[in-house]
């Protein structure tokens, strides 16, 4: 395979209502694995579609060497109904069955040039997958998600293309599917550009490009070399700012010395004024200029203000967010020793149908682990009580808290204030603003509909609902809380959680965030 480049010249792209996303991007993905990073919200996925030629710039030009095959965020029935057109291959099967039937339509010959063995490869393939029950028109409609992902993905492997674009691929997989993603990037021969926020996946890249509305930084390396940069980078960015602010206190010393100079002459000058022989025209203008010299230092001093107050903000805005500090109630703490749930031979409605036996005590942190459909958010809402138990006893001995990758998608007209009045209406409007704003919520956005704040903030909102709530949970349920959020968040939610000091079960397939909270066990189903 030829080794290819994807450029991006001059790349901008505006949305519909003419806010700029990106604007003047200039790069050259040369043909291994790439990274590309960012908050949500600033068009990594629209820039994946520029690369794949699904979508066009506003301004600029992506020039592609090579062929390019897409796996999109978004793998709807609507969109691919079948498993042939999941696995990019329905026009390709389409084009050869007109060809048996006699077709000698170029186009035809074109699409089934090198791709005759199509259908057995395809069959072969699934079989290898653990999917060998799909056929090429097994209807989608009927597959689960991670069999969506996973049928998607072996459309790109087997694509023969010289580049891969993958939006989050690892969306709906549990941990050992993305294991055996991993080991598929690994061995891809051509250039690949992985958008991502999952850490695991992004440790496979041999560089990671991060997107921002600066434009893109390129970090060489893996994760770990971007995360290590990124470090240095901010405490260099941090030591910045701690210098900006001592040159703005040693020049607002300077200016008051200056004043007070200044005011010194002007003084000695009406002294001199009053006792002199001078004419009042002499003393007058004398007045003049001395106020006029006055008033050219206060305009000064001013404007230099301004200019240290940009620099300091231009500082503080290249500085990572400090860490939240929370104040939590007492009554989420969890004694040691406390039991807090007890499982006995409990059955699931419907799932995993072996017994399952688990004792909490004290302020424990454990996971649920297992495949997809192995029951791990069914066991979860057994235990919030949503769920009733097909046989076995379960007992709870605290206020239980329930958080999801859902969270705040059921009201979305509800504010931040009025999320946190209606799970506590003890809480005063200023101190609920004054939690959410420990949480990095901010006045602004404390008001705004749910709608209308990221995924996020909005958990972090939902998450500060439960820790502040009338009855604050000592334990708290999470199922795949970290879904669908970018690594900044992600990053914070960790922050949080390690602050909780009551007992906590989790279910995620980020193994990272499974590390970062200090986790005591595991329940694999």
């Amino acid at each position: 395979m030829t080794q290819r480049l994807l450029h991006l010249d001059h790349v901008a792209c505006s949305l519909p209502d003419g806010r700029s996303l990106f604007d003047n991007l200039n790069h050259a993905f040369s043909a291994r694995a790439t990274g590309l990073v960012g908050a949500n919200g600033t068009g990594k996925s629209l820039l994946g579609a520029m690369l794949a030629g699904t979508l066009q710039p506003t301004r600029g030009h992506v020039r592609r060497e090579g062929s390019v095959y897409a796996v999109t965020q978004l793998l709807e029935p609507e969109h691919y109904p079948s498993v042939a057109a999941l696995a990019g291959v329905d026009q390709v099967l389409a084009a050869l069955a007109r060809i048996a039937e006699g077709s000698v339509d170029e186009h035809d010959h074109a699409l089934a040039v090198d791709q005759w063995d199509c259908a057995p490869r395809l069959a072969a393939a699934l079989e290898q997958i653990g999917l060998g029950h799909l056929t090429a028109d097994s209807p989608t409609a009927a597959l689960s998600g991670g069999e969506r992902q996973r049928v998607a993905l072996l459309g790109a492997w087997l694509s023969r293309a010289d580049w891969l674009i993958l939006d989050e691929p690892s969306n709906h997989l549990d941990i050992d599917q993305q294991h055996k993603l991993a080991q598929q990037i690994d061995r891809w021969p051509g250039g690949l550009v992985l958008i991502s926020h999952d850490r695991g996946l992004l440790e496979h890249m041999d560089e990671i490009v991060e997107l921002s509305p600066k434009g893109l930084a390129v970090y060489g390396g893996n994760y770990s070399h971007y995360a290590a940069t990124r470090e240095q980078e901010q405490q260099a960015f941090q030591s910045a700012l701690q210098g900006e602010r001592a040159h703005a206190k040693r020049e607002q010393r300077e200016a008051v010395i200056q004043m007070e100079r200044q005011q010194r002459r002007n003084a000695r000058g009406d002294r001199q004024a009053r006792d002199g022989n001078q004419t009042k025209l002499i003393t007058n203008a004398q007045k003049e200029r001395s106020e006029n010299s006055q008033g050219k230092l206060r305009l000064n001093q001013q404007l230099a203000r301004e200019q240290q107050q940009q620099r300091i903000a231009e500082a503080r805005a290249r500085c990572a967010p400090e860490i939240q500090r929370m104040m939590l109630w007492p009554e989420s703490v969890v004694p040691q020793g406390k039991l807090v749930l007890q499982l006995n031979e409990v059955v699931l409605p419907f799932g995993n149908r072996a017994p399952i036996n688990l004792t909490l005590t004290g302020p424990m942190r454990m996971s649920i682990l297992g495949a997809n459909g192995s029951g791990k958010s069914t066991l979860l809402r057994v235990i919030a009580g949503q769920l009733p138990v097909a046989a076995g006893e379960l007992a709870r001995s605290c206020h239980i808290g329930w958080l999801d990758q859902h969270a705040g998608l059921e009201h979305p007209e509800r504010t931040a204030v009025q999320w946190l009045y209606e799970s506590n209406p003890l809480l005063a409007e200023s101190e609920a603003r004054t939690r959410l704003a420990q949480m990095g919520i901010d006045a602004d956005r404390a008001v705004l509909d749910t709608r209308q704040l990221s995924g996020g903030e909005r958990l972090k909102i939902a998450l500060a609902a439960q820790l502040y709530a009338e009855h604050p949970p000592q334990l708290l349920l999470l199922d795949e809380p970290d879904n669908h959020l970018d690594l900044p968040s992600r990053i914070a939610l960790e922050q949080m959680l390690n602050q909780y000091q009551g007992a906590l079960i989790v279910v995620s397939h980020d193994e990272a965030f499974l590390q970062a909270i200090n986790l005591d066990g595991e329940l694999r189903l």
